[in-house]
């Protein structure tokens, strides 16, 4: 989701070296964080904590939510940067890529070593020390899982998709964990929102820039006809299904029925833009369907919350 780039042709790998000045270099770092995925990541742990949390509103804990939402943004950050120092070489060949701080060189690869692993330390901690063990054995997993199976998994095989969405789905679980101490059933329901939320979301994300992922030689389409069949697949069945697994939280009681509404006629939305695409296979299908996606889930999380019984 990064902008295309223009003057990374123009600069060497290290042009700028790492003498930018003062604003830029935090501006850099700022970047090397993906804020924009970030604020998906807050939204999904708030939504996990709120829902997960029994106290009463005038005795909900908010400094513990704070904390939660810090420790999980900071691993978030942490998993973000290490991500684009591992996938530095492939981020050079795409378009889309090839202006991020370490491919132009305006940050070099052993400082954001030492910052994506610091991020990530001090996040776990943190979250281990403010909330609960529980928590922060989450995020870890999280962390090492998106590092070392779904990174790798992107130059190997197009199951990448769905293996990935697993430590994505995970926020609302460090939420509700840091809550409660726990994971109930509940739970578990926000984490296979978010999953089959990300499959649509993704898919879309792969057609736009299908030739830029197949020039780094990641794998997140297949080649000939099982590239369609593999897109309509995903992206259809995930978004029927995300349409029934939505309502859970009314059916468990955990929200009312303005919740349920939103949810159906969100899920409604997201499943006629999905087919549409699936359909049509454009870059504008694919276009409309990413922002149907974007306003998605932290929609559905706002009904959540402000309907929760």
């Amino acid at each position: 989701m990064a902008t295309e780039p223009m003057a990374a042709v123009l600069d060497g790998p290290h042009a700028h070296g790492c003498c930018l000045g003062t604003s830029s270099v935090l501006f850099d770092y700022w970047k090397l964080t993906k804020p924009d995925i970030n604020v998906l990541i807050v939204i999904s742990t708030g939504a996990g904590f709120w829902m997960g949390t029994t106290a009463a509103l005038p005795h909900f804990p908010w400094m513990l939510f704070l904390q939660s939402l810090i420790g999980t943004a900071l691993v978030a950050s942490g998993a973000a940067t290490l991500n684009q120092l591992i996938e530095m070489p492939y981020d050079a060949r795409m378009r889309r890529t090839a202006r991020r701080p370490l491919v132009s060189g305006r940050i070099c690869p052993p400082h954001a070593s030492w910052f994506g692993v610091g991020l990530s330390v001090c996040g776990v901690a943190y979250l281990a020390i403010s909330t609960n063990a529980v928590a922060a054995l989450l995020a870890a997993l999280t962390l090492l899982s998106y590092l070392f199976v779904y990174t790798p998994l992107k130059r190997i095989t197009p199951l990448c998709t769905l293996i990935g969405a697993i430590p994505g789905a995970a926020p609302p679980l460090i939420g509700w964990a840091a809550a409660r101490g726990r994971l109930d059933a509940d739970a578990w329901a926000l984490f296979a929102i978010v999953f089959l939320w990300q499959i649509p979301h993704f898919m879309s994300i792969a057609w736009m820039y299908r030739d830029d992922y197949a020039r780094a030689g990641y794998l997140v389409l297949p080649s000939g006809a099982n590239r369609i069949r593999l897109v309509t697949w995903q992206t259809v069945a995930a978004s029927a299904v995300l349409l029934v697994v939505g309502l859970i939280p009314t059916m468990s009681r955990l929200s009312g029925f303005t919740y349920f509404g939103g949810a159906l006629a969100l899920g409604g939305i997201l499943l006629h833009f999905s087919v549409r695409f699936a359909r049509h296979r454009t870059n504008v299908a694919a276009r409309q369907l990413l922002l149907v996606s974007v306003l998605y889930l932290p929609a559905v999380f706002a009904l959540l919350v402000l309907d929760k019984t």
